[in-house]
């Protein structure tokens, strides 16, 4: 892992205009972190406290009202920034709340659509699509279609969608929240084995503390509206993590305790 920063976020804020008499208000301000390239790093945070916002800024689905966003170096929002990239050129994956496929398409056409529309859906993304069908378990579903599919199968192929065209950031918000417990604790145990193959860079946002830890590098914990960093906690759980029994882990509860304190 490079102790470069692959992005960074610099006195971030945004600000949402009043609507009729009432004023506008900030809902995050002053926000500063890094990712170094190959993290994964989680963040936490009140109920409003600005997290989908931050990825919708991050992913330039939205413009921030100050500060900037770089990656590799690069000004991607802020002021002398071109303007809004949704995805920066297909740097930035996002997975969100929802699964959003597409009904009409079956699960490999979900997962290829990416790379068909940036025009690279070659013999070689096709194999890494195999080999990603492959390792979440959904061989024998490639000419399903969504509604054919459990939630938790739908919710492992929008993550793959995101995985084959490799970007070098993936956001990811809540992505396991609608999930029962079960079918959560097997895609946790699928993404942290994905990503240990691909290390790849993720900032996951939860609501769930455990989570939060199992996951995760560092956690990062966000003040009430307007959002900015509250703490940063290392991980020091060591690699590779079993999920079904993190909360026996040495330096667990105290972990816990210290986030929790901050939320």
């Amino acid at each position: 892992m490079s102790d470069q920063p692959l992005l960074e976020v610099r006195d971030l804020g945004k600000a949402f205009p009043g609507r009729g008499t009432e004023p506008g208000r900030w809902v995050i301000q002053g926000l500063s972190f890094t990712l170094r390239e190959g993290e994964f790093v989680t963040v936490v945070g009140p109920s409003g406290s600005g997290k989908s916002t931050l990825l919708n800024l991050l992913a330039q689905i939205d413009a921030p009202t100050k500060g900037e966003i770089r990656l590799k170096g690069e000004v991607i929002s802020g002021p002398g920034s071109p303007g809004l990239a949704p995805g920066s050129g297909g740097r930035v994956g996002y997975v969100m709340q929802d699964d959003n496929l597409l009904p009409w398409r079956t699960l490999r056409a979900n997962v290829e659509y990416p790379l068909r529309i940036q025009g690279r859906l070659d013999a070689a993304a096709r194999g890494r699509v195999d080999a990603l069908i492959a390792a979440v378990g959904l061989a024998g579903f490639e000419d399903h279609f969504p509604h054919e599919l459990s939630g938790g199968m739908r919710k492992r192929a929008s993550i793959i969608r995101t995985l084959a065209y490799d970007p070098p950031v993936i956001l990811m918000d809540e992505p396991f929240g609608a999930l029962d417990a079960e079918s959560r604790m097997h895609l946790q145990v699928d993404l942290l084995r994905l990503w240990e193959t691909g290390r790849k860079t993720i900032l996951f946002v939860t609501h769930d503390l455990t989570e939060a830890i199992a996951l995760g590098d560092r956690t990062l914990t966000l003040t009430k509206s307007p959002a900015r960093i509250r703490g940063e906690h290392p991980i020091d759980i060591p690699r590779p993590r079993c999920i079904d029994s993190i909360v026996t882990a040495p330096g667990f509860p105290s972990l816990f305790g210290r986030i929790r304190a901050e939320v």
